[in-house]
């Protein structure tokens, strides 16, 4: 994909989403599951809260003593990170893990009797959770006592830490898993706009008409407004071919009243002014030939198809009728089944101009070969006349050249042949054969 690609930027939009929510899922699962520690840390806190105010006895000679301590092993073992102390106003009691430090509370003694949460310094480094209550009872004194018990915070930071990391494969399994999805999202989601740039390609070869209906209501008025611009352009197209042909039959009568004067001129001895007449009258009908043969072509549709046999077919019928057409033998190779990317009056009118110059110019044979290369249609006619100079071929096809200026015509056949070819998207190509003169018509061919 393109730095410019929609598909990117929308896969990499969707993959920093994914990877930026999960990252703070993660985060405030890590804050959720330490504060979830935590409150199961007091809880179990405050059970050995109630145990050691249960477990604390005086003894004979009036000092306390804890009977029974909490069964945790921990309290037992020094600096494991789980504590317990009894302050009085006489005499503190500890537990063994403890060692020789004390816990030390910020602030004062609330002394009413309820649990209080406090974090403190611990032993050896680090913070405390501590726990802590004031219990009053006839044999603690008026004072009472202050019993704690506390947990090492990095412990409950460590146990958050470890869920973390147990938990990072299973989120990047599921980032992978959502980019993978959003990938595919957009890949779907955009489908639509791919089908819309084929059929527009599709519309361009002439492969089909209009991009139609079948998409999805989002995409659909896009398709609608192509296919109105469509239908605009061929309508304009339309307008411009009626204007140029009431152009030219606006210009006929004109041009007919001026070769009429020419005769006139003649009859009475003018001879020079009357050639000057016709030369004049010529080349603006040839002029005006030419410009119909390109609005006609211009105003053709692009989902067109045509069969070359059947064209060539209809052609030699009517030029086997003719003087020129009667005494040549023709030879045709072409199968039915090809089909060129044409219009069929296009290609009856370049395959017309083309089998006329070879009908007047060959001896006694014409050739016409149709076969299909690839994605080409090849149309290629061959008569054993003169030829033609290796110079004046690319001239042939120049604007009213003619090889032969003694017959009739206007000289805009070959040219108008070379004007559909360009306008179908293939060209015609002259060259000297031994005898003759091989022309060869190139065309797209229709998808088979």
């Amino acid at each position: 994909m393109k730095l410019d690609s929609i598909r990117l930027r929308l896969v990499a939009a969707g993959g920093a989403a994914v990877v930026l929510s999960l990252a703070l899922a993660a985060a405030g699962l890590d804050f959720l599951f330490e504060r979830h520690v935590r409150r199961l840390a007091v809880v179990e806190l405050a059970a050995d809260l109630d145990q050691l105010a249960a477990g604390l006895e005086e003894d004979a000679a009036g000092r306390l003593v804890m009977v029974q301590s909490p069964t945790d092993p921990r309290y037992g073992q020094p600096l494991s990170g789980l504590y317990w102390q009894v302050d009085s106003p006489d005499e503190r009691l500890a537990s063994r893990s403890l060692w020789d430090s004390a816990i030390v509370l910020p602030g004062p003694d609330p002394r009413d009797g309820r649990p209080h949460q406090h974090i403190a310094a611990g032993p050896g480094g680090g913070s405390l959770l501590v726990l802590e209550r004031t219990v009053f009872a006839p044999r603690f004194g008026p004072d009472g006592v202050r019993i704690m018990v506390a947990l090492r915070n990095d412990q409950l930071r460590s146990a958050a830490r470890a869920f973390v990391r147990d938990l990072a494969p299973w989120l990047a399994g599921l980032a992978a898993l959502l980019i993978v999805g959003g990938w595919v999202q957009v890949v779907v989601g955009l489908r639509p706009l791919a089908t819309v740039g084929a059929r527009v390609a599709a519309i361009r070869s002439g492969a089909a008409a209009r991009l139609g209906e079948d998409f999805p209501i989002e995409v659909r008025p896009l398709a609608a407004e192509v296919d109105a611009l469509i239908a605009a352009r061929e309508d304009e197209t339309r307008r411009a071919r009626t204007r140029a042909a009431d152009l030219a039959h606006g210009l006929k009568t004109p041009l007919q009243a001026l070769i009429g004067e020419a005769e006139r001129l003649r009859a009475a001895g003018a001879v020079e002014a009357a050639d000057g007449i016709e030369e004049i009258a010529g080349a603006m009908r040839r002029h005006v030939d030419r410009e119909l043969a390109r609005a006609r072509i211009a105003s053709a549709g692009h989902a067109v198809s045509s069969a070359p046999a059947a064209v060539i077919g209809r052609l030699l019928a009517v030029i086997r009728r003719t003087e020129q057409g009667a005494r040549i033998a023709w030879e045709v190779n072409a199968p039915h089944e090809i089909r060129a990317r044409i219009d069929v009056d296009d290609l009856t009118e370049a395959l017309g101009a083309l089998l006329d110059n070879a009908a007047r110019h060959a001896a006694e044979r014409v050739a016409v070969t149709v076969r299909r290369t690839g994605e080409t249609v090849e149309i290629t006619i061959t008569d054993d006349g003169p030829g033609i100079p290796e110079s004046r071929i690319e001239e042939l096809t120049a604007r009213g050249a003619r090889l032969d200026t003694t017959g009739p015509g206007t000289g805009l056949g070959l040219a108008i042949a070379q004007d559909i070819a360009d306008a179908a998207g293939g060209r015609l190509t002259l060259a000297n054969a031994a005898p003759g003169l091989t022309a060869t018509l190139s065309l797209p061919a229709v998808p088979a």
